[in-house]
């Protein structure tokens, strides 16, 4: 197993015992960490290919703007006292932050993609789905595995 398989197995093993939950953090325009709770998991990033953590996120969004100034984040996945963060950049696609290499209709179902990923399986109604992400406005939010670190060994089974 390489370090990225072993990263990768922490990072799902933790974001199932959650259900997807996860503590996101952006940097304020005061420098000051700005943090919410959201749903995230693992997703081949559209460009590089290269694994990354999908957040989808509501357009204009505190989350948004933060990262559209300054693409640091860190994500921390846990499961009580096992925990694993991830640093990186964030890379926004959405439809007020289209990206040169995806097109837009492609967003759709990168949306769909990261819903099943963090933790929400299969959508009773897809059309649905993508209609409330189109009104929202709302954007994928792909952060990069450029640093992990944690408090983390296999659960018990």
């Amino acid at each position: 197993m390489t370090d990225t398989d072993d990263i990768l197995a922490r990072i799902n093993d933790l974001a199932g015992a959650s259900g997807g939950l996860v503590v996101f953090s952006t940097v304020a325009l005061s420098g000051a960490p700005h943090s919410s709770v959201v749903n995230a998991g693992i997703l081949e990033h559209p460009v590089s290919k290269e694994p990354a953590v999908v957040v989808v996120a509501l357009g204009g969004s505190k989350k948004l703007q933060h990262l559209a100034r300054d693409p640091r984040a860190v994500v921390v996945f846990r499961d009580g006292p096992r925990w694993t963060a991830v640093r990186g950049e964030a890379t926004i696609i959405g439809p007020d932050h289209p990206h040169p290499a995806v097109a837009s209709d492609e967003l759709p179902e990168y949306l769909r993609a990261a819903y099943r990923v963090a933790g929400g399986g299969e959508h009773p109604d897809w059309e649905e789905y993508d209609r409330a992400m189109a009104v929202d406005r709302r954007a994928l939010v792909l952060v990069s595995l450029d640093h992990v670190y944690g408090n983390y060994w296999p659960a018990k089974s």
